[in-house]
């Protein structure tokens, strides 16, 4: 039977390491400022939620779901003002601690793709509006 990535991370400690590594670069890198502004003084309680998402997203235990319900990301990250400064700081952070806990992870750079993605949907400042159908008549 194949390991899931959470196994192959080594499991609670490994996503622990990834989401403190995450965390720590998220306060010393200047390109994560923007995304760093957005949380609060503290980040020990979004470091816990995205250790608990990421622990069931990877194959581990449903931590997040059994907790906080349906992740419903985009819609609980909409009042914060996300735009693309924001997402690359937060993608900035997570591809150096990714790189550190999964080197050697045959499937690292698919992971990574699959958060470069996730990372883009939560985009909800500097947006074009949607034309409306019906102004194009």
């Amino acid at each position: 039977m194949a390991q899931t990535i959470y196994e192959q991370i080594g499991g609670e400690e490994g996503v622990r390491r990834l989401t403190r590594r995450f965390y720590t670069l998220m306060d010393e890198l200047p390109v994560a400022a923007a995304c760093r502004a957005v949380h609060g003084p503290s980040l020990e309680g979004a470091e816990q939620k995205l250790f608990d998402y990421l622990t069931g997203w990877l194959g581990g235990p449903p931590l997040y779901t059994d907790k906080h319900g349906h992740p419903m990301l985009r819609a609980r990250h909409l009042p914060f003002a996300i735009g693309e400064e924001e997402i690359e700081g937060w993608l900035t952070c997570f591809a150096y601690a990714w790189a550190e806990v999964a080197a050697d992870l045959p499937a690292r750079d698919i992971v990574m793709r699959k958060v470069v993605e996730l990372g883009r949907h939560m985009r909800n400042k500097d947006v074009e509006p949607v034309q409306k159908v019906t102004s194009l008549l």
